[in-house]
C-alpha cells in the first residue's frame, strides 16, 4: 500500500533503522511522502535554575537534530531533498507522534520494535502501547532487524480476518490497496481452540467446538471474497490456520519476504482511533512480517448478511 504522507517515529538504535526502512517502503522509496519525526521530552517543569534548564532542554534539542540527521542520510529515494524532519515535544512518544500526525496530515505512523525485542518478532512497548490506544491514522509495527535486509517492495497483503463490521472495513480498504499495487490479497482465519475448553475430560466438546467454528469460518471467508463492491485485485485468497495457541496459528501459514499482516482495531474501541483487543495483541506478538493496525471507522451500511453462529 503506497501511502503518500508516512510518519516515521526515528530513534538513533535498532528499532528507528527498522522503522525507517519499513516506513521507506510504505512510501514507494519517494522521499517526498516520507517525513520523519523525533520525539523528545520537555524540558524540567521542576523549580530550578533557568540558565540548568536552557540548558538541557537545548541539549535534548539538539539529541534529536543529531538523530533526525542520522535518519536523513540512511534515507534513499527519489525525492529531492530528503524527507521532512520534525521535532516533536511530549512527555510520551507514542502521544508525541500522534500529535504530529495530526498536525502534518499523515495517513500511517510507522515505528519499530524497542531494544529487547527478539530478531524478527515485535515488541509492544511504551511507544507502541500509546499509538495502540489512540492513534487517530493506521499504525504500522517493524520486527527487530527489519532494517538490516528489507525487501525491495510489498509481495502480498494479508487481513487477519474474523467476521466483523471492523474486519469487513480492513478487507476493502486493504482490497483496494492490494490493487492499486498490483500484488495478491489473503484473508487469514485463525482457528485456535478456547482455552475454556482444554483438558482431556472437554476433548469431544472442544472438538465439536472447533468443527462447528471450522465451518463457520468457510463461510465467512467464502462470503468475504464475493463481498459486492469489493474493490478487485489481481487475486483475493482465503485461508485458515489452525493451531494450539495464536502464535502456532500463523507460524503454519506460509508468508513471503515482503508481506504485509493488517489487522483492524476492535469494533469495541473508539471510532476513528486504533485500539487493538486481546486477540489482535497476540497477533501482533507473534509476528514475523510487519503488522498495520487499522483505526475503527463508522459502522458500514448493513450488507444483509447474517452474522450468527451456527449452532
Amino acid at each position: 500500500m503506497r501511502y503518500a504522507g508516512v510518519l516515521t517515529g526515528y530513534t538513533p538504535d535498532r528499532g528507528g533503522r527498522d522503522a525507517l526502512a519499513l516506513g521507506a517502503l510504505l512510501a514507494g522509496h519517494d522521499s517526498r511522502a516520507l517525513t520523519v519525526a523525533a520525539i523528545r521530552p520537555p524540558g524540567w517543569t521542576t523549580p530550578g535554575s533557568a540558565k540548568v534548564d536552557a540548558e538541557w532542554t537545548r541539549y535534548l534539542r539538539e539529541r534529536a537534530e543529531e538523530a533526525l540527521e542520522e535518519a536523513a542520510g540512511l534515507v534513499s529515494g527519489d525525492g529531492p531533498g530528503g524527507p521532512e524532519r520534525i521535532i516533536g515535544v511530549d512527555r510520551g512518544s507514542g502521544h508525541g507522534l500522534a500529535a504530529v500526525a495530526r498536525r502534518s496530515g499523515a495517513e500511517v505512523i510507522v515505528i519499530g520494535s524497542p531494544p529487547r525485542a527478539a530478531r524478527g518478532r515485535i515488541a509492544v512497548g511504551s511507544t507502541a502501547d500509546q499509538l495502540l490506544h489512540s492513534s487517530p491514522v493506521p499504525v504500522a509495527l517493524a520486527p527487530a532487524g527489519y532494517g538490516e535486509r528489507p525487501p525491495p517492495a510489498i509481495d502480498r497483503l494479508t487481513v487477519a480476518y474474523r467476521r466483523s463490521p471492523g474486519c469487513d472495513a480492513a478487507v476493502r480498504l486493504a482490497a483496494a490497496g492490494a490493487a492499486r499495487l498490483g500484488v495478491p490479497l489473503r484473508l487469514l482465519t485463525l482457528v485456535v481452540p478456547s482455552p475454556a475448553v482444554r483438558g482431556a475430560r472437554r476433548a469431544a466438546l472442544e472438538e465439536d467446538m472447533l468443527r462447528r467454528s471450522r465451518e463457520q469460518y468457510t463461510e465467512d471467508l467464502a462470503l468475504a471474497v464475493r463481498e459486492p463492491g469489493l474493490p478487485g485485485s489481481p487475486e483475493v485468497t482465503a485461508e485458515m490456520a489452525e493451531a494450539r495457541n495464536v502464535g502456532d496459528a500463523l507460524a503454519s501459514a506460509g508468508w513471503l519476504p515482503g508481506e504485509l499482516l493488517i489487522c483492524a482495531s476492535s469494533d469495541s474501541g473508539p471510532l476513528r482511533r486504533v485500539f487493538l483487543g486481546d486477540t489482535s495483541l497476540k497477533i501482533v506478538r507473534s509476528a514475523t512480517r510487519p503488522v498495520m493496525i487499522l483505526p475503527r471507522t463508522p459502522k458500514a451500511e448493513p450488507s444483509g448478511r447474517s452474522r450468527n453462529v451456527k449452532p
